[in-house]
Parts: structure tokens; C-alpha cells; sequence
């Protein structure tokens, strides 16, 4: 498991250099409206340092169980009947992520045009959904690995949860 946690620890740090980066570029792009200086560039580098900020941070979200859900249902079910929920949830999100896989490499591909402001090719842009896809994929077969092991806990979700 030094993989996934080094992994994570990667995630985690793009996740936020991403979203500096967005903070950054904005504030650049508001200071040059009082400036003699003019970046062009600062909105369309904001949208893509938000793609990749979203595509680091999602599979983090997901092995996690930070993504919303309505948990009415769910809290009430016994430990081994949800396990068995959360099992087949997740190979249904991998069937989606395969999906998802091959449609980003297809669109990866495609992307041979150069940014409109920024000096290089839309591939780098578009391999966000690959690259977020495969990394999904691989988190949820994490979840399936610690759900039939048993490794995950669902009493934290009843006792402390949100409402």
C-alpha cells in the first residue's frame, strides 16, 4: 500500500498547486484591469488548472467517500448487506470509468490543435478525462479490495455523519 499513499500524497499536492495555481492566474487577470498590462492568457490558463484540479481531486473525493450522497436509506442497512451495495456500486462506476477510459483516450487524440492563447497542443488539456478516468478506476478497485476484506467502516457514517 506505499503505492496508493505515495499516490495520495501526489493527488493531494496537485490537487492543490491546481487550485493555487487558479487563485494565482485570477489574481493576476484582476490586477491587470488597473495595469498598463494586459494578460489575455489568465482565463483560459484558469479553466484549465480548474480541469486539473478537479481531475486530481475527484479520485481523492472517492476513496474518501467525500462525495455527496443521501445516506437515509443506506445508514439503516446492516454491515454486510451494505457492504455488498457498495461492491456492486463500485463495478458499475469501473464499467463507467472503462468507458470513460476509452472515450478520453479517443478525445486525447483528437486534441492536435494549439491552444488558443497558450503555447501547446489541446491534448494536454483533453487528457485530464483519461487521466482522471484511469485514476477512478483504480481507486474504485481499491474500495471493492478493502470492502471484501472487511477494511471498511461504516459506523462513522451513522454516528457522526452530516446531516
Amino acid at each position: 500500500m506505499k503505492i496508493r499513499k505515495w499516490l495520495d500524497m501526489l493527488l493531494s499536492i496537485l490537487t492543490v498547486v491546481s487550485f493555487a495555481g487558479v487563485i494565482t492566474v485570477v489574481t493576476i487577470q484582476i490586477m491587470s484591469r488597473y495595469l498598463p498590462y494586459n494578460a489575455i492568457w489568465t482565463e483560459e490558463l484558469t479553466r484549465y488548472l480548474f480541469i486539473y484540479a478537479i481531475c486530481f481531486g475527484a479520485p481523492l473525493a472517492l476513496i474518501r467517500g467525500e462525495y455527496i450522497n443521501v445516506d437515509m436509506l443506506i445508514s439503516r442497512m446492516s454491515h454486510n448487506f451494505r457492504r455488498i451495495y457498495e461492491i456492486v456500486i463500485y463495478v458499475v462506476l469501473i464499467v463507467l470509468f472503462g468507458v470513460m477510459i476509452k472515450t478520453g483516450y479517443d478525445f486525447t487524440l483528437v486534441g492536435t490543435q494549439t491552444s488558443a492563447t497558450m503555447p501547446f497542443k489541446m491534448s494536454v488539456i483533453h487528457a485530464a478525462i483519461l487521466i482522471m478516468s484511469v485514476l477512478l478506476a483504480f481507486y474504485s478497485i481499491v474500495k471493492i479490495v478493502k470492502l471484501i476484506r472487511n477494511e471498511e467502516d461504516f459506523k462513522s457514517d451513522i454516528d457522526g455523519g452530516e446531516l
